[in-house]
């Protein structure tokens, strides 16, 4: 190909498997996408620092974190959108009257607003990202969020969805949901990257596996839903890949055209 696309990768299910590895034919399809000039970027509900180490095995500097909140473009923070402080504190008391723990997270770090709870680790640990988030109940003050994890069981989060209009509820795990700027969406963070760089729609490709991935897969022109997504994201996905478990990525970037 002689034109150079923006390819965004989703990382859990989608870039590592389920026992968050990834794929050696992963790793090699995106060495070869770089060779070619492709820019390689990361769209994740992750946070920046739990995704450093693979940004550094990829060589990749230009990722959406915590599902659009957090945008960097070549290394230099392109933008932000936190959530609104005094909402999330009024969530947190409601919270904790029901025994519901939350993890505080901004672009360096977690904070738990509780000392331990089994749900919190529970969750925290199917990530392997070998941390888990100390106990500071004020670290959501005098600095900007950019998602904060609530913690019930499913269901029960909405009591706050109905309650915090300032908040969207998204759930990734049987015991956590993550809580986001209202409209915030790793699409829209894409979108940001893309005005910056004046990339046109049909150069623009995204790969995932997750709810989260949904808006993302249905704004991008190009994209492609992982074999081991919910039947709910392959119905958006313009394509659909083998598993994660069975190159995906490398069949996937095949059947788009940009490897062969």
């Amino acid at each position: 190909m002689t034109k150079h696309s923006v390819i965004f990768f989703d990382i859990d299910g989608t870039l590592l498997n389920h026992k968050k590895e990834l794929p050696q034919s992963t790793k090699e399809a995106i060495f070869k996408l770089k060779e070619q000039g492709h820019i390689v970027a990361i769209a994740t509900g992750r946070a920046p620092f739990m995704f450093a180490d693979l940004r550094k095995e990829l060589g990749i500097d230009t990722f959406v974190s915590y599902n659009g909140q957090y945008v960097v473009l070549n290394g230099e923070v392109l933008y932000t959108n936190p959530l609104n402080t005094s909402s999330l504190l009024k969530l947190t008391e409601a919270a904790l009257l029901n025994n519901h723990p939350v993890v505080y997270m901004d672009h360096e770090d977690m904070r738990a607003n509780v000392p331990e709870h089994a749900y919190i680790k529970e969750s925290i640990d199917t990530l392997k990202i070998g941390m888990f988030p100390t106990h500071d109940p004020s670290y959501h003050e005098g600095r900007d969020l950019y998602q904060t994890l609530l913690f019930c069981p499913e269901g029960e989060e909405q009591q706050y969805e109905q309650e915090f209009s300032d908040f969207d509820f998204v759930r990734w795990h049987p015991v956590s949901v993550d809580i986001l700027p209202r409209g915030g969406s790793k699409a829209h963070g894409i979108e940001q990257i893309l005005k910056k760089l004046g990339v046109s729609n049909e150069d623009i490709y995204a790969f995932g596996d997750g709810l989260n991935d949904i808006e993302m897969l249905t704004a991008v022109h190009n994209s492609v839903a992982m074999g081991n997504a919910e039947d709910s994201v392959k119905k958006v996905a313009k394509y659909v890949t083998k598993s994660v478990e069975d190159n995906g990525i490398t069949h996937g970037l095949k059947m788009v055209g940009l490897l062969s």
